[in-house]
Parts: structure tokens; C-alpha cells; sequence
């Protein structure tokens, strides 16, 4: 199992039209994971504090330990009365160029001071060209 961490910068945009809940997400990854991110984010906030959920499809694309590619992220996030439970899953078989054969799960981590820090353990399987 391998591992990259670093923080990200995110900026969420509100997708026009009649669906308030969809968002436009774009990340710029910076450290081992040299990337950027695009793409989808549905999103509910309940009435009750503490409590949400999200959805998301993102492609990244860049460099991850120094190997160019690109791959999919899915997440789906719930917070539960401030207890939040969240996975990110590399989507298999999403890997292209030099990151084909990618798999593994992103940690995301907002600090107090506002960065976000993320942690991916992959493994990278040699695939046959």
C-alpha cells in the first residue's frame, strides 16, 4: 500500500438551472498528488444542525508520485448531528496513462485553521499494454 498526503484548495460553484442542489466542484491538488480536480456535487443540508449529505463524481488529473495519469473519485459524505462519516473511493478501473491499474480510498481532513488535508493509500497495478 502506497500513500500521498498534501492539501487541496476547493471552490464549489452553484450549477445554474432549477436544481439548487447541484454544485460544480474544482480542486487543485498540491504535494504528491499534483492535480486538479473536476467535477459534480449534489448536496442536501437539513434544518437540523449538524445534519447532511453529498454525493460527488470528480476526475483528477495530474501527477501522483511523479507517475501522469488521470482517475475518478466517488464520495459520499453524511453528517449526522456532527458526526460526520465520509468515504472516497477511487472508481476501478478509472485509471489512464501511467496511473492505469489505480485503486484505493482518499481521507479528507478540514483543519481548524480552514485547510484541507488529504490522504490516499493506493496500490498501482501493473497492467498489461
Amino acid at each position: 500500500m502506497n500513500h500521498a498526503s498534501g492539501v487541496f484548495d476547493v471552490r464549489l460553484t452553484p450549477e445554474p438551472g432549477e436544481f439548487p442542489l447541484a454544485r460544480r466542484l474544482d480542486k487543485r491538488y498540491h504535494g504528491p498528488l499534483d492535480a486538479v480536480g473536476e467535477g459534480r456535487m449534489l448536496s442536501f443540508v437539513s434544518p437540523v444542525p449538524g445534519s447532511a449529505g453529498y454525493v460527488a463524481i470528480e476526475r483528477v488529473v495530474g501527477r501522483l508520485d511523479g507517475r501522469e495519469g488521470s482517475f475518478v473519485l466517488q464520495h459520499h459524505g453524511v453528517m449526522e448531528r456532527g458526526q460526520p462519516r465520509l468515504e472516497v473511493l477511487v472508481v476501478p478501473d478509472s485509471g489512464t496513462g501511467a496511473l492505469a491499474g489505480l485503486a484505493g480510498r482518499l481521507d479528507i481532513r478540514i483543519e481548524p485553521d480552514g485547510r484541507h488535508v488529504y490522504a490516499l493509500d493506493y496500490t498501482l497495478e501493473d497492467l498489461p499494454r
